[in-house]
């Protein structure tokens, strides 16, 4: 494994989570509580994987910044993602493991309550940051990576 392997590990971690949460909000809705947990759990050992290979990637190559290669209105579409999901993916660093210490105390009312601000927010975080992958190594690269 190199360097050049984390970039698409990490967008396959953040799909797998992307799947993981849509089923733990499915599992949840049917009322099977003690799967919705498991796959809740699975998610956030995935996207705590995903962070760390985030920040490994990031500190043994460009540090924060990679170019992207689009230009015009493409380009305007990736930097409206991009400045919405860095602000998010950040707020999600303190919601999950707010949300889940709630329903791991036996909270559930407050859980529930967190959940319904994390759940949407946590989606679109592992969701746009596929797409920020797509983005910058697969359809518009600046460069090697």
């Amino acid at each position: 494994m190199t360097v050049s392997d984390i970039p698409p590990l990490n967008a396959t971690l953040n799909g797998l989570a992307t799947v993981l949460i849509t089923a733990g909000f499915i599992l949840i809705k049917a009322g099977r509580k003690e799967a919705h947990r498991a796959v809740m759990l699975t998610a956030a050992v995935v996207s705590a994987l995903f962070l760390v290979g985030y920040l490994t990637y990031h500190g043994m190559t460009h540090g924060f910044h990679t170019e992207f290669g689009g230009t015009g209105a493409i380009r305007t579409v990736y930097l409206v993602i991009l400045w919405t999901h860095i602000p998010l993916a950040a707020l999600i660093a303190f919601l999950v493991p707010r949300t889940f210490l709630l329903a791991i105390k036996g909270d559930y009312a407050r859980h529930k309550a967190w959940a319904r601000w994390t759940f949407p927010i946590w989606y679109y975080v592992s969701v746009t940051g596929v797409l920020v992958y797509f983005f910058l190594y697969v359809w518009w690269p600046a460069g090697k990576f």
